[in-house]
């Protein structure tokens, strides 16, 4: 199974990068063999940031995707959102990929499952 996670809201203020994260973890961890792609567009973009420090006992979304990572999932960018936000200069997580729409639009039409946040 291919599941596709699209990630539009900013890493915090609101819940969902934290939903769609857990979501991606759990399918790798119910579904041994799922291809689980997460892609990060509008806001969702700032998810892909590294060096985070959170509070302690509040959730750290660079930890999650490099969990997702960890265990062979693809995470991607969108290019254009992320240009438009000024991260070609910063450092991103480690294994986190820019993409364009084409490479959105592949993987739309080639996912079993697409969840959007």
């Amino acid at each position: 199974m291919k599941v596709l996670i699209i990630i539009n809201d900013a890493p915090y203020g609101t819940e969902k990068a934290w939903n769609a994260l857990r979501i991606a973890m759990q399918f790798q961890r119910d579904f041994e063999g799922t291809e689980v792609r997460v892609s990060l567009m509008s806001d969702g973009v700032f998810c892909s940031v590294s060096n985070e420090t959170t509070p302690n006992g509040f959730y750290n979304i660079e930890r999650m995707i490099e969990a997702v990572i960890h265990k062979g999932g693809k995470v991607r960018l969108c290019t254009t959102c992320g240009e438009a936000r000024g991260l070609k200069a910063m450092k991103l997580i480690e294994g986190v990929e820019w993409s364009g729409m084409k490479e959105l639009t592949q993987w739309i039409a080639d996912s079993d499952k697409v969840i959007n946040y």
